[in-house]
């Protein structure tokens, strides 16, 4: 951290603090970014930081309190004044409601010991010529690209009093494309990635092409309800949301579309037409994320006190049944199921092998709408899980298995969940970049979905 090593300013906190309890978390993260437009490369850089969270844990007869303070950019001579500020915080504040035993360990993690992770320029040995390609391509033919590539590596170091010592290294990188014509037509695609080796900037650029032409005929349509097919990234950005709603805590408590008439939650009713899975596995191939929990502050989600509980692969809905909610363990306690704490990644299929490619459900289309991405997503009503938000960057009409031209965007309501109980069509999983939440979660395999009546309830001029 700044003069002194992650792991190091955990030890030094841990040896500092004066509390009963204390957990320290240090991060470090170094971050390398390309940018273009019109077809230009603009800007490319790298960047280094560092935060340190300490939690400082005070007995009391009625329980324990917690004091959390994070600050970036910790030197060696900050830390004891980061200690005293978290065990001052937890001096004033009452008994946590979440408050459990720190999970405990005899031995430092793999690789404690070794220097952070770090990424650099270099991760885009490959994608820069390959712009440059699409770059020269699209030139010629009248078009214009816009986007950024981002790679961020984080090394995460976390330590408690009563001797845990983990480490997590988590590399997450994204694509984002935007093509653009002389007729006003927009394109979009993005790309989630490790280290960018798999991410086909031709194929993309292509892609985008493609729509660009679908758009050359524009066809107004009304508002209502369509058979409508959501690709990966949109599926994507409805499940994150629902996933991030689904607190087994607020569900307990009545507050969310997850709770049961009555009292209690929905774990056990079945919610989806079809045998779709919704899980999430910190051992996913190309999704891997931090087999333990890392928990820098409380909610009705996360606990600080379960900082360091091992992850396993969970399903939070199989064969179209919801089966677990997001628990602390004081969650699981109150609401008497299995303890499953979140999990950074969120992988949904059919319920079965294979699955049609999107492609293959245009082809079957008769009539209906095909989506790019939905954008400026927000709640409407969390009994029900509506959501609003609005389709961009192409909305495209298929008759007779063919894009026959690009419609005008709309609004949406639609409530996930309610989604579930109404499709028609699975397709088959491949990983994906939500296009809303890319700042926040990139980890994601989806299929494309069909739905029989996807309300579009309003024209939008957005374009």
């Amino acid at each position: 951290m700044s003069t002194m090593r992650p792991q190091e300013a955990v030890e030094r906190a841990l040896e500092l603090s004066r509390a009963d309890d204390c957990v320290v978390i240090a991060d470090e993260s170094s971050t390398a970014n390309l940018r273009w437009a019109g077809n230009t490369l603009t800007t490319n850089g790298v960047t280094r930081s560092n935060r340190l969270t300490v939690i400082a844990l005070r007995r009391t007869g009625a329980g324990v309190a917690a004091g959390v303070v994070s600050r970036a950019a910790v030197a060696a001579g900050d830390v004891a004044e980061l200690v005293r500020a978290a065990e001052a915080v937890a001096a004033e504040n009452e008994p946590a409601e979440d408050a459990a035993p720190l999970v405990g360990g005899t031995a430092p993690a793999a690789g404690w010991d070794d220097d952070p992770a770090e990424t650099g320029i270099g991760v885009f040995a490959g994608v820069a010529p390959a712009l440059g390609e699409a770059f020269a391509a699209a030139e010629a033919a009248g078009r214009r690209l816009y986007g950024f590539a981002n790679h961020m590596v984080t090394s995460t170091f976390l330590g408690t009093s009563a001797g845990l010592r983990l480490r997590h290294d988590q590399p997450a990188g994204l694509l984002e494309l935007n093509a653009k014509d002389d007729r006003g037509g927009s394109a979009w695609a993005g790309a989630a990635t490790r280290d960018f080796t798999d991410v086909d900037v031709p194929g993309v650029a292509a892609g985008l092409a493609r729509r660009l032409d679908w758009g050359a005929r524009r066809v107004e349509l009304p508002a209502g309800r369509y058979e409508t097919i959501l690709p990966p990234s949109a599926v994507a950005d409805l499940m994150i949301y629902l996933y991030w709603s689904a607190g087994a805590q607020d569900a307990h408590d009545g507050r969310t579309v997850f709770s049961a008439p009555g009292g209690g939650t929905r774990v056990g009713e079945k919610l989806a037409s079809l045998p779709v899975r919704l899980s999430s596995d910190p051992a996913a191939p190309g999704l891997e994320c931090a087999p333990f929990v890392i928990a820098r502050a409380s909610s009705r989600e996360a606990s600080v006190f379960d900082n360091g509980l091992a992850l396993s692969a969970t399903d939070w809905i199989a064969d179209g049944t919801l089966t677990a909610l997001t628990q602390t363990r004081r969650s699981a306690e109150r609401t008497g199921l299995p303890l499953t704490p979140g999990i950074d990644n969120l992988i949904m299929s059919g319920g079965r092998d294979g699955g049609a490619s999107l492609e293959d459900m245009v082809a079957r289309t008769e009539r209906g709408l095909l989506l790019t991405c939905l954008w400026y997503i927000r709640e409407v009503d969390p009994q029900r899980l509506l959501l609003t938000g609005l389709t961009r960057d192409g909305v495209y009409l298929v008759e007779d298995g063919e894009v026959v031209g690009a419609v005008n965007n709309f609004r949406f309501n639609e409530s996930p969940v309610d989604l579930l109980s109404r499709l028609t069509e699975v397709g088959a999983t491949a990983p994906t970049l939500p296009r809303e939440w890319s700042d926040y979660f990139t980890r994601a395999a989806m299929p494309p979905l069909r739905v029989g009546d996807f309300h579009m309830s309003t024209v939008s001029q957005a374009t």
